[in-house]
């Protein structure tokens, strides 16, 4: 579990190191951080699909697990659950409630203007500019801290050989990662660490049920559709298509249940 805590603490020190940034920084450098986040992650995919199609056994396994995941995804509400979730958690109280009421839902957004992000992002949303963008930032910190190659990998390698290698690996890129998501969404980043060590946490425990069903194929068919859910975080951060990845999540799934399935089926 050193390597999980490592990582669970990068992010920690990567997401601090980040919101003293965004204070120091005025709004139009936080917004060239921004779309720099957004061209991050937008490529992170590209290479992630690059990579895995070239391996994989089951070229059409990927696009059958987009639809059912998101079919899936928007039937749980995961993304209005967990917008509503980041909107009660990131509600001003006290004062700063009183003076975000004497703006008004009207008071223009400095973020929402010029740069890559043009338009606003919010209308019709009933929610501030600001909690959306958190919930967007958390959706995409989610999506690359937990569900690359060496976040799953690493906690199985540690459990059963002792081996932290991946984990720290993993855990110097996403202290930089964290670093600029934080520095264009603020602190609320941080919870992303819980997250990854919740989910690594499990892995660890598991690992030697785990292991085995991790063939070689599946994270090749897992790292496709992965890379796609980062693709669609880095169109959302660059406001070329909105699309709500959380409620993606569940295509993970399907290719995890494909090989269960094929595992059941009697050899040939």
């Amino acid at each position: 579990m050193i390597g999980t805590i490592a990582n669970a603490v990068g992010i920690l020190a990567g997401t601090a190191i980040g919101s003293v940034v965004k204070r120091g920084l005025g709004e139009r450098y936080q917004e060239v951080l921004f779309c720099a986040m957004g061209l991050a992650a937008f490529g992170l995919g590209i290479h992630a699909l690059v990579e895995g199609m070239t391996d994989s056994a089951y070229p059409v396994l990927f696009i059958a697990s987009l639809a059912l995941g998101g079919l899936l995804g928007t039937a749980l509400d995961i993304s209005g659950r967990f917008d509503r979730l980041v909107d009660r958690l990131s509600k001003p109280k006290g004062r700063a409630a009183a003076g975000a009421d004497e703006e008004g839902p009207g008071a223009p957004s400095a973020l929402a203007e010029g740069g890559c992000a043009s338009g606003d992002a919010s209308a019709g949303e009933g929610i501030s500019a600001e909690k959306p963008r958190l919930a967007q930032g958390l959706s995409t910190a989610i999506v690359l801290f937990c569900f690359g190659t060496l976040s799953i990998l690493g906690p199985i390698n540690s459990a059963l050989y002792g081996d932290e290698a991946y984990l720290l690996t993993n855990a110097m890129l996403d202290f930089v990662t964290s670093i600029v998501l934080a520095s264009s969404f603020g602190f609320g980043i941080a919870a992303a660490a819980l997250v990854l060590f919740c989910w690594q946490g499990s892995i660890y425990l598991l690992a030697q049920w785990v292991a085995p069903l991790l063939t070689a194929d599946m994270m090749t068919e897992i790292s496709i559709v992965g890379g796609f859910l980062i693709l669609a975080s880095g169109l959302s951060i660059l406001k070329i298509k909105s699309i709500s990845v959380m409620n993606l999540l569940p295509s993970l799934l399907v290719p995890a249940l494909w090989f269960a399935f094929l595992a059941l089926l009697p050899a040939s």
